[in-house]
Parts: C-alpha cells; structure tokens; sequence
C-alpha cells in the first residue's frame, strides 16, 4: 500500500486546510493510499522559504527519511509560487524515491501520464528560466553601450598614487592601509599590480 503525506497550507488565519484535508482523503480513500502524515502550514505564505513554513519543512525531512512513498497536495500554489518551485521540489523529492500528486491539476508523477506532464512542464520553466537570463543579459548590455559601469569603480589616481608610494617606501600593508585611508585588501591588490601578478593597476577598485 502506498504510504502518502497530506501537504495542507492556507495563506490566512481566517482559511481553513479542512477543505483540502477531505478532498485529498476522498482520492486517498478511492486509490487504496496509507496515510501517515499530514503537514499543514496555516496563515503562511507560499513565497515563504522552509525556514518559514515549518508543515513543509516536516514534510521535507519526512521525505528524507523515507517515510512517504508520496505527496498529496491540493495544488500546485499550495507547495509554491512558481514553475521552477515546483520542478525544484519535484526533483529534490524523486531524487528520494518519493512522488506527487496535486489534485486540481489531476497530476500524479507516480503514473505515465503524469511524468509525460511534469516533464512539460519542468521544459516550461526552463524556458522561463532562460528568458529571465537573456533579459538581464540585454538590460546590462545595453546599459554597457550607455557607459553605465559595473561594480566598484576604479580607485582615484591621486589615491593610487600615495598607496604606491607608502609601499615602495617600504610600509606594511597594514600601515600603507592605515595611512591612505583604504582596505587592507585593496593595498594587496596595489601591491600584487606593483609585483606584476594583477591587472594593470588603473583597473583596481577601491575599497575604504
């Protein structure tokens, strides 16, 4: 017998995971399921991070443990907010021998129906992935084009300079750092430039 875990969550105190309780006890009932576990996080946000969801934490380390050989979840915005939430949980749970079944979506990954589906729709949010990364890709080049610089900027001459000039009169790094005002990191970076092993030093950036 298939040994399944109620995953239950409502984003307000005034909702009630009843409802989805006896929905998934129906199918449980009808498909000869076990159930051993019921996890419920109400009045908590899907877009909420396990630290935050203790039900769906329980739930993970149930999994873990090899308690559930599935999970049963009302829908999909019940376990996250997102495709990539749910490919991701998808797979940390089958990398576990464990499956899911999402009752609005009529999905269930243990049949070959339902892996045919999830397999679209981890295509799906792939895409969606890809896009996001082309699209700030295009946003940084374009910006590039605009002579918009990224990261720290490059140090000032005149503070380069004395950076310089405290370690080739023979200051530590410490003291070079102490007396121009900037990181002990940032005089390392000078001084490696100085010995040939960094890029040139016009290209340091400071750090105070």
């Amino acid at each position: 017998m298939k040994r399944v875990g109620f995953y239950l969550r409502v984003s307000t105190d005034q909702q009630t995971v009843e409802n989805q309780r006896q929905a998934l006890q129906e199918v449980a009932d009808r498909s000869g399921w076990s159930v051993v576990h019921i996890f419920a996080d109400e009045g908590i946000s899907g877009a909420k991070g396990r630290d935050k969801r203790p039900g769906f934490d329980a739930l993970l380390k149930a999994i873990a443990r090899k308690e559930i050989d599935l999970v049963a979840a009302w829908s999909v915005d019940r376990l996250g907010r997102s495709l990539s939430d749910l490919v991701g949980f998808l797979g940390d749970i089958q990398d576990k021998g464990c499956d899911l079944y999402l009752h609005v979506q009529a999905l269930d990954s243990s049949t070959p129906s339902g892996r045919l589906l999830f397999g679209m729709v981890a295509l799906f949010a792939e895409h969606e992935r890809a896009m996001i990364r082309s699209r700030v890709q295009a946003g940084c080049d374009r910006a590039r084009a605009k002579g918009v610089r990224f990261g720290r900027p490059p140090m000032p001459v005149y503070r380069l300079e004395r950076v310089k000039k405290a370690l080739l009169d023979g200051q530590s790094i410490r003291q070079a750092a102490k007396a121009t005002g900037v990181s002990t990191a940032t005089v390392q970076k000078v001084k490696r430039s100085l010995n040939g092993q960094q890029a040139p030093l016009e290209t340091v950036a400071a750090t105070v």
